[in-house]
């Protein structure tokens, strides 16, 4: 991995209405692995710490990088993890509408990798950023030893929730009052609170300020909004069976926004697939045991030929 180039910057410009880096990030996680690049036409908020192989680490629908706040320091005395928050999320740049698809976002994160000179040896994604990860793998645009999900969101919503997930998302997110009178009713320590206990998750106190920061500010709702609108995993359910990598889903038992029985679907697609669960957590299981789910990982490395 290569330095950024000197027009980037270890400190944040404000623009538009996006999240101040001297006030929402002020006391960031893990701060000083913070820089800013410009990459891809956007500009992002990118952590980068340890020594060793690459690791990409990709956080999910309306998260951003404090969600890696204990687990990358443990990863990191093993590898170089580059972890970033996602376009519209945390301190990056939304995309443009037509690229805020799994596609077009698999693309901007290679542009992010391409700019660092990241060639990732092992990939670990939460959630949407596992179907991210995916693929980037099944397009050619990394090619890691192995791949790690936690509590992936890979496979389409069945039901009801199916029919109306995207649909209501688009309403959602194409009237301009929404993202402000959510992040005005969301942001609240009691609704915070709800949303994460809602995931099946305990965080502690620390945890939950962070989410609700970023959920009091348009600029995160909106963007985690545009990325469920344009979300669309037919595509990837379809390719799953081409993945080269190897595979690790980590499950958490408890998790209430990916029910654990998701990990036997996939196996059914990916017979190589291999699961491993966590007992008695929920859906930011590392965020609950970040030692727990590292040495999973760390495990999972080892056998690839990573660590």
């Amino acid at each position: 991995m290569t330095e950024p180039r000197q027009q980037d910057s270890r400190e944040a410009r404000p623009s538009g209405d996006g999240l101040d880096w001297s006030v929402e990030g002020r006391d960031w996680p893990n701060r000083e692995a913070s820089r800013f690049v410009t990459a891809g036409g956007l500009r992002w908020h990118v952590q980068v710490m340890g020594q060793g192989p690459a690791l990409l680490l990709l956080h999910g629908t309306g998260a951003a990088t404090h969600s890696w706040r204990d687990l990358a320091p443990i990863l990191a005395e093993r590898f170089t993890v580059c972890a970033p928050d996602l376009p519209g999320h945390g301190f990056t740049d939304a995309a443009p509408p037509g690229r805020a698809t799994l596609p077009g976002l698999a693309q901007a994160v290679a542009a992010l990798c391409a700019k660092l000179d990241v060639a990732p040896a092992l990939a670990v994604g939460h959630s949407a950023g596992a179907a991210i990860l995916l693929r980037m793998a099944l397009d050619g645009l990394v090619a890691p030893r192995g791949i790690v999900a936690l509590n992936g969101a890979l496979l389409p919503f069945r039901g009801v929730a199916g029919q109306i997930f995207s649909p209501l998302a688009k309403l959602l997110v194409w009237n301009p009052l929404v993202p402000r009178l959510f992040a005005w009713g969301a942001g609240s320590p009691a609704s915070v609170g709800r949303l994460v206990s809602d995931t099946g998750s305990t965080l502690d106190p620390r945890g939950v300020e962070f989410y609700g920061r970023l959920l009091r500010h348009p600029s995160h709702v909106e963007g985690a909004l545009r990325m469920m609108a344009h979300w669309n995993l037919d595509e990837l359910q379809r390719d799953l069976p081409r993945l080269a990598a190897p595979l690790l889903l980590v499950v958490g038992s408890g998790d209430r926004a990916v029910p654990p029985s998701e990990a036997d679907r996939l196996r059914a697609i990916m017979p190589a697939a291999r699961v491993t669960v966590l007992r008695g957590l929920g859906h930011l299981a590392h965020e609950e045991k970040p030692a727990e789910v590292a040495e999973r990982i760390v495990g999972f490395a080892t056998e690839q030929g990573v660590a």
